[in-house]
């Protein structure tokens, strides 16, 4: 859930090339962080600090040298990172040796590499000061100065992205971070074949892409009696009344699709915790790194509205999956396969009615309805400016951007569809439950909590929700009453224009985390245990799942017209075409 200036995108780069690391990314439009270049180094200046952190604690730990312990963290990478990874080891190693031999801490040695700076404003840093530390490597050793007149440390302002062997990381993560549409799609009907790169970890899987009439959420042509044209995995006739399955199973059940047009949340933003513990890295959970970057960070295959596999990845996702798709597939099986995740880190409401929301693929003649839900929960009050309230979304932009969102969905969605309307989050949750703890970062040593955390970045002009995401509770609370006022926006468009929407039927629903959370405490946890612990921000899986659980269980209570009757064939289907989720 972040916002950007559109001219930034949080990366990671670096020794292992997935760390939390923000770097220049003009060619992106949209970054999985709302954050802007900027000051005393920026993004540059963290994504160092974050490296050198891993690498010396890497070293400590395993007993060896800095240079050792970097070829180590490129050893658990994946071949296509790898390689890579040892072209910039060769490189930054003979500099970091003469770095971390004088003991200097992670801040000091990016402010000698002069990723860090004090330009901008004052130092920022994010482990105690250390004025001898800081002394002594300003009396650089020659081999040290030798390197720094590479011609890379001549730049005015070095960029990590320009390092050699990163570089290439770089470019992979702008490719896979460039397209909301899938990018293998053969017959331009906007489902793929493929997993990754907007494919179907994001949309149903394509069962023919070489025909764009036929696609998940497609009405059957003839009833699918010969082949399967929607993609839900039924089709043939029935040999003893020579009917179309899917017209004796599907043709009255009022089957639908779903999708979701959101932010990072609802893509699932996950990074995974052992990437940042140095306890905990290894080549186990390094494994799935390429997927990870090209799925751009996202878990929309385990999020709360388009969840739909089970979870294979238990070394870095820790939870089942559970969501409002695979609960419709559950209440009828004719909806198999048609989910679309639109959901974009660090969208807001203005890049929704500009950008993002063309991505969505209905047709009002070919295709069945859908239950749409618009979710952008944060980021229309979530920047990384100082002055951030200056940079919220007024109520006059934020009714003007999803009436106009609205307007579009009536000209494609087809008719008996239905959208709901989610407004903002209480973002206080977060720093009132991670402000002491522990970050993976410091785990090793305990030296780094949350709100060194969250300074640091604020510090540095690059923070994803300075609002929330602040140790001042005054800027938090301000922040809250913002996006109250936003989701009072929202809730007036609805109420003024929903009866002018020809093809759907909408509901305005508040944002269901605080019940999520409320609804965990309740139950004996705590309510950390559903935070993202790397960057302390959005919902982890086990929150994922249980915010399914929650806005399922209002939808039966309250809306049981947008989620559609029980299909009393669910069993015939299951005996005859056994298991549909084969396909996905």
């Amino acid at each position: 859930m972040y916002i950007t200036n559109y001219s930034v995108i949080w990366k990671f780069t670096s020794v292992f090339l997935i760390i939390l690391c923000i770097s220049s990314g003009e060619s992106n439009p949209i970054s999985h962080f709302s954050v802007t270049r900027g000051v005393n180094g920026g993004s540059n200046c963290a994504g160092c600090t974050v490296v050198v952190s891993l690498i010396e604690q890497l070293g400590e730990i395993h007993n060896e040298t800095v240079v050792k312990a970097l070829d180590r963290l490129c050893s658990y990478l994946p071949p296509k990172i790898k390689g890579p990874c040892q072209v910039f080891a060769q490189f930054i190693g003979p500099i970091l040796v003469e770095l971390v031999t004088q003991d200097a801490n992670p801040d000091t040695v990016c402010q000698t590499l002069r990723f860090c700076n004090t330009n901008g404003g004052p130092e920022c840093r994010i482990y105690k000061t250390d004025e001898f530390q800081k002394n002594n490597m300003e009396q650089k050793p020659n081999n040290l100065n030798l390197f720094m007149k590479h011609s890379y440390f001549l730049s005015a302002d070095p960029k990590i992205c320009e390092i050699p062997g990163i570089k290439d990381i770089c470019k992979l993560l702008d490719d896979a971070f460039r397209y909301h549409d899938p990018s293998i799609d053969i017959d331009g009907d906007k489902y793929s074949t493929a997993e990754t790169f907007r494919g179907t970890s994001w949309r149903g899987r394509d069962c023919n892409d070489d025909n764009k009439y036929t696609h998940p959420g497609s009405r059957p042509i003839n009833y699918d009696a010969t082949d399967d044209s929607n993609c839900n995995g039924i089709y043939g006739s029935d040999p003893a009344t020579t009917k179309p399955y899917e017209e004796e199973f599907c043709a009255n059940s009022q089957a639908r699709g779903i999708a979701v047009l959101g932010d990072s949340i609802s893509a699932h933003f996950h990074l995974p915790e052992e990437w940042f513990d140095a306890t905990k890295l290894s080549e186990a959970v390094f494994k799935d790194a390429l997927f990870v970057i090209e799925n751009e960070i996202d878990w929309p295959e385990l999020s709360t509205v388009t969840g739909h596999v089970n979870n294979s990845w238990p070394e870095v996702v820790h939870g089942n999956m559970d969501s409002i798709y695979q609960r419709l597939f559950e209440r009828n099986h004719c909806n198999h396969g048609d989910y679309q995740n639109i959901a974009v880190n660090g969208a807001r409401s203005n890049t929704m009615s500009t950008n993002i929301m063309y991505s969505l693929s209905r047709n009002q003649t070919l295709d069945i309805p859908m239950l749409v839900t618009y979710a952008l929960i944060g980021n229309d009050v979530c920047n990384g400016h100082p002055d951030t309230f200056a940079h919220m979304t007024t109520v006059e932009d934020m009714k003007a951007n999803s009436l106009k969102t609205l307007q579009y969905l009536d000209t494609i969605l087809p008719n008996n569809s239905y959208v709901m309307v989610m407004g903002l989050a209480d973002g206080r949750v977060l720093y009132d439950n991670l402000h002491d703890r522990i970050h993976p970062l410091g785990r090793l040593r305990n030296d780094i909590t949350y709100t060194m955390l969250y300074d640091y970045l604020n510090c540095l002009q690059i923070s994803p929700c300075t609002g929330w995401m602040n140790s001042n509770g005054t800027v938090r609370n301000l922040t809250t009453e913002h996006a109250e006022t936003l989701s009072t926006a929202l809730k007036q468009v609805v109420q003024q224009y929903g009866k002018t929407f020809k093809n759907f039927k909408i509901q305005y629903i508040d944002c269901p985390l605080t019940e999520v959370f409320d609804t965990w405490t309740k139950s004996g946890g705590q309510a950390w245990q559903l935070i993202e612990p790397v960057d302390g921000f959005h919902s982890n899986q086990i929150g994922q799942a249980l915010t399914a659980q929650v806005m399922w269980d209002h939808m039966v209570k309250l809306y049981p017209d947008f989620i559609g009757p029980v299909n009393p064939f669910n069993k015939q289907i299951e005996e005859i075409f056994g298991n549909q989720m084969r396909s996905v």
